[in-house]
């Protein structure tokens, strides 16, 4: 039976930690070890945005001795991840450079959408129980140093997912001279993330009936609810008894009760405001607290792409159904965009041999498809460039920073000339990506130049390729003089792209 190692290190605001797994197909992840240092990055990052010669210097070295652990465990593969406090330095590529030269380990920076959605995934882990709670509406709430994210499901489904920026060490900094001459410190916090509170509350939760709160992160498990909990399960009368048992007390009172240092004790405060009073907004039931935290997800990540770990969620259809609604805040056609997707999937599939994409980048084509349209929202006259500003400006959970710009670059390239590789100097695309932004957008123009009236004419379409010919066999029994007589530039571009020639043909006609 064969049995892989991993090891997944997080390089986060407040410490930097690593677990290390085994997993296997029949035995599924099990942690064999738990390594954690406390170093504030975030306080310099949030401050100043760079770090300063010894805390560079301490990293590295809690670095060089994760390396030695994995060396012992016979750890095969790993990932380092840094999170917000790395990703908010003014010049963070000198850094890693510096991290990689001295520890020979490469330091992969998340978006933060990427960085959520792998949080996310460490909840799915506990699958039972995961299953469970989105059974009704129900949020997550991660709260980092940094920022908070907030995702909201509704009947298995992923709605919504948004960053504030509002998380605990982020607030403790904002505030720490203000707090010396509070007498209120509670209020204080209160009165600084309402406007995010009501502003979250006005757009996103009119008609959502939130049941259950999801608490993210082992931070919880490792002060406040330190005990075990049964099922990690914590109703609302319980958390508010916590909560009235730990805001009011100071720094040094909790450090001494939890068994942690101050500066980390200085956190619970901040964090349990934010918690309590989204709680507050949702009028939640019962909250859970499952401890798990980004390594698991890291680690379920890997073994999911590996084939390792087979789950039973399809998070695939989460960033789909996100961008679905994305897509419908800014009022894009339905039934276009269904309609488009057939046709451009259709096309996709059939050239498997041809254009070389894969499930990722499919997945890519479709998001693509579902916001195309969203600039008309801001404005008719420059859909191209306005769909762009919104995607680029928009985040989309489990996509990366550059998934985001390829799918803005299809999306603007859909109705405007593609400039040449070499003219490519805004954009900064390297050459592997202006590739697929390139077939991604050849795909895309003529799938939605086959429905250029949104009357979604076409009922079906069938594409076979046979040699370096693409038939396309469109069925309808309507007119369709309007969008084959627009086709003839779609199709020279499709041909150039892809080096074939494009047959279409109807299997009925009027």
């Amino acid at each position: 039976m064969a049995i892989t190692t991993f090891a997944a290190i997080d390089i986060g605001s407040y410490e930097v930690s690593m677990k290390i797994f085994e997993m296997g197909k029949k035995t599924g992840l099990r942690e064999l070890n738990y390594v954690r240092y406390r170093l504030e990055l975030g306080k310099s990052a949030y401050a100043s945005r760079k770090l300063d010669r010894d805390m560079v210097d301490e990293l590295c070295e809690i670095l060089v001795d994760f390396s030695r652990v994995m060396k012992e465990f016979g750890v095969e593969e790993y990932r380092v991840c840094g999170t917000s406090a790395i990703r908010e330095l003014d010049n963070p590529i000198i850094v890693l450079e510096q991290i990689y030269r001295r520890t020979g380990l490469k330091v992969e920076i998340l978006s933060n959408a990427e960085q959520h959605f792998l949080g996310y995934k460490s909840i799915a882990a506990n699958e039972s129980g995961f299953k469970l709670m989105i059974q009704k509406g129900t949020a997550i709430l991660d709260v980092g140093g940094g920022s908070l994210q907030v995702s909201l499901f509704d009947k298995d489904a992923l709605v919504t997912t948004q960053c504030l920026k509002i998380g605990s060490l982020r607030i403790r900094e904002r505030l720490k001279e203000l707090e010396k001459t509070s007498i209120h410190y509670d209020q204080l916090i209160e009165e600084f993330i309402r406007n995010d509170l009501t502003a979250f509350q006005r757009l996103f939760l009119k008609d959502r009936d939130i049941k259950n709160v999801i608490l993210m992160g082992d931070f919880l498990t490792d002060t406040i609810f330190q005990d075990d909990l049964k099922d990690g399960i914590v109703t609302r009368t319980e958390f508010t008894a916590r909560y009235e048992n730990s805001v009011y007390k100071t720094e040094e009172d909790l450090s001494q009760e939890m068994g942690i240092d101050v500066e980390y004790a200085s956190l619970v405060v901040p964090t349990m405001i934010i918690c309590k009073d989204f709680l507050d907004i949702f009028n939640a039931e019962s909250v859970w607290v499952p401890g798990a935290s980004l390594l698991d997800g890291v680690a379920y990540d890997y073994g999911e792409r590996k084939k390792i770990i087979k789950s039973v969620h399809n998070f695939e259809n989460d960033i789909l159904v996100a961008s679905r609604n994305i897509a419908k805040r800014y009022s894009s056609g339905k039934n276009h965009i269904q309609g488009t997707t057939n046709l451009a999937l259709a096309i996709f599939d059939s050239m498997k041999k041809i254009h070389g994409m894969g499930s990722r980048e499919r997945l890519l084509l479709q998001i693509a498809v579902q916001l195309h349209d969203c600039g008309k929202y801001i404005s008719m006259g420059d859909v191209a460039e306005c769909s762009y500003r919104i995607i680029m400006a928009t985040e989309i959970i489990g996509l990366s920073t550059e998934e985001r710009h390829i799918i803005a670059c299809a999306v603007r390239y859909n109705t405007t000339r593609l400039m040449r590789y070499e003219e490519n100097v805004e954009e900064g695309l390297d050459r592997s990506q202006y590739l697929l932004v390139a077939k991604l957008t050849a795909i895309l123009r003529l799938a939605n130049s086959m429905d250029r009236s949104h009357y979604q004419k076409v009922e079906s379409l069938k594409a076979v390729l046979k040699d370096r010919e693409l038939q396309l066999v469109v069925d309808s029994n309507r007119d369709l003089s309007l969008e084959l007589g627009l086709l003839k530039d779609k199709v020279e571009f499709f041909e150039n792209v892809f080096g074939i020639r494009l047959v279409l043909r109807r299997k009925r006609k009027m």
